[in-house]
């Protein structure tokens, strides 16, 4: 029998945002594929999961912290949401998690939980400052009308999420530009798949997802000449630190600018989310009010940019110093993911952005982080940036398609060239166990030195060397032509000369090439081509 929560506590906050974020990467572009309203620009999906990212990486921080504090996880949660909040229905999604938090922080049970949603329900309406029905406010009305006056946890969060399915399939009767399209509100969509989340999390039970039809393409149907003009030409989003008086001044303001104004937050630091035509106008008016920051505007129709584009380059995650070198000298962009602290989604973009390129190829060098890299590249898309992501699982993997990478020849080939040299690359990695557990080559102990090949734990050992020879003769058992070994700096240099000298007197048909992998890099990195 599964195990079922009683309160919502920190774990259970955390383990939520894992849940949200997880099931928000496999829905993602399924979201992105329906978002018509307010603006048919693909990119809703991508939006609240940046969003929820922020989220979760907030609760992360609060968690380590004090892991005891229920009420710190919920205060975390919203306040990453706010300051990492995209888009429209992101913005709202923000909203609604502090709306939460002002109720969960006070008590954590099922009758808390429907108080909150409750709370969260009015928070977000009041933020927009023309509610429509039809949208994510609809279905988060809905959710806090089914919890009634409460009950247990499992019995409210059951409510809520099954109330918000109904509410999101009525969605197309509400909104016509839904219907015409064929297809349910996609910030809607996003909030139950947050809400069914909260239900795996406090059941212990996973929510089964039915399949859901195609939509119908939205380029033709979704507005028609009855719609009127096309909308505003730039989004506009800020984060604004100013009193209650100086946002009420700015959101009349911002209202007679443009339109999906959505002004979120309290106690002095705000999110604003606002459709205009004079983006310049937009941010002065924050500028008037208080002091705006981590300002993004985004032109719906991908407008020509004001200086030169180059038309090519390479974003790469690395993960060390040494190898943010040696990829910049190739003529990489590159992100530093330290240990324990992988690139969110916004690192992933603003770097997208910093190539200043056309045309971006995406190397995100780790499994983990796919949902993290396709979302980022689908924000890139949505600005008029030509993105290929190839998912690239390992540094070497990167490097390989680096080494192939010819920004004169056409984009298509090239990302075939440098995917085909990724697959090719098996990988392994040498870490350090810092606890007893269990794994796929048995269990170890703190301070064991593990071998892990294509992700898996295959060899486990007491002394560096021996494990990471061992490790290197497993992988060279299926062939290989070249091995490439990226050391750490806190390594010893003998390693890499021991692991050479092995190679060349066992293997003489095989190359070795060495690399400094610098301060953070794991202690030694394998790629066999």
């Amino acid at each position: 029998m599964p195990q079922t929560a009683q309160t919502l506590d920190a774990a259970a906050v955390r383990s939520w945002c894992a849940r949200a974020l997880d099931a928000l990467g496999r829905e993602r572009e399924e979201i992105d594929a329906i978002n018509v309203y307010p603006i048919a620009d693909g990119d809703t999906g991508t939006n609240l999961y940046l969003t929820v990212e922020s989220a979760a990486r907030a609760v992360e921080t609060a968690c380590a912290e004090d892991a005891s504090d229920a009420g710190d996880a919920i205060r975390a949660m919203a306040h990453g949401a706010l300051i990492g909040a995209r888009g429209n229905s992101g913005t709202i999604l923000s909203q609604l998690l502090r709306g939460m938090a002002s109720v969960l922080t006070d008590g954590h049970d099922g009758d808390h939980l429907a108080r909150s949603l409750a709370a969260a329900a009015r928070a977000a309406r009041e933020a927009v400052a023309h509610p429509v029905e039809g949208t994510i406010l609809s279905v988060a009305a809905a959710a806090a009308d089914a919890c009634g006056s409460g009950g247990s946890l499992v019995t409210v969060a059951r409510g809520a999420y099954e109330g918000a399915r109904t509410a999101l399939e009525a969605t197309p009767g509400q909104l016509a530009v839904l219907e015409r399209a064929g297809v349910v509100d996609a910030g809607g969509r996003g909030l139950v798949a947050v809400l069914g989340a909260l239900v795996e999390v406090v059941s212990g039970e996973a929510q089964v997802r039915p399949p859901r039809p195609a939509p119908r393409p939205i380029a033709d149907e979704a507005c028609g000449p009855e719609d009127g003009p096309a909308g505003p030409a730039f989004e506009v989003i800020y984060l604004l630190e100013a009193e209650d008086p100086a946002v009420e001044r700015l959101r009349a303001r911002l209202d007679a600018l443009g339109d999906s104004l959505v002004v979120v937050g309290g106690d002095g630091l705000w999110n604003v989310h606002v459709h205009v035509d004079d983006a310049g106008a937009a941010v002065e008016a924050g500028v008037e009010a208080g002091r705006p920051y981590r300002i993004r505007i985004t032109h719906f129709s991908g407008a020509t940019e004001t200086r030169e584009r180059m038309q090519r380059a390479v974003v790469a995650v690395v993960p060390g110093e040494g190898l943010a070198g040696l990829c910049a000298e190739a003529g990489a962009t590159t992100v530093l993911a330290r240990p324990g602290e992988p690139p969110a989604g916004g690192e992933l973009v603003d770097a997208i952005r910093r190539a200043h390129a056309r045309e971006v190829v995406l190397l995100p060098n780790d499994t983990d982080l796919r949902h993290t890299a396709g979302a980022a590249a689908e924000q890139a898309r949505a600005e008029g940036i030509r993105v290929a992501l190839i998912p690239t699982r390992a540094a070497v993997q990167g490097i390989a398609a680096l080494a192939v990478h010819e920004p004169d020849r056409r984009f298509d080939e090239d990302v075939v060239a440098m995917t085909a040299a990724a697959g090719a690359t098996r990988y392994a990695e040498l870490a350090v166990a810092e606890r007893q557990s269990f794994t796929s080559a048995g269990v170890c102990q703190a301070g064991d030195i593990l071998g892990l090949i294509e992700g898996d734990v295959a060899v486990i050992g007491q002394d560096l060397t021996t494990t990471a020879r061992t490790v290197l003769d497993r992988m060279l058992s299926a062939g290989g032509e070249l091995v490439t070994l990226i050391v750490a700096d806190e390594t010893p240099p003998s390693l890499a000369t021991a692991l050479e000298r092995h190679v060349r007197e066992t293997y003489l048909a095989v190359d070795t090439a060495t690399y400094r992998g610098g301060v953070g890099a794991p202690p030694l990195l394998i790629g066999v081509e």
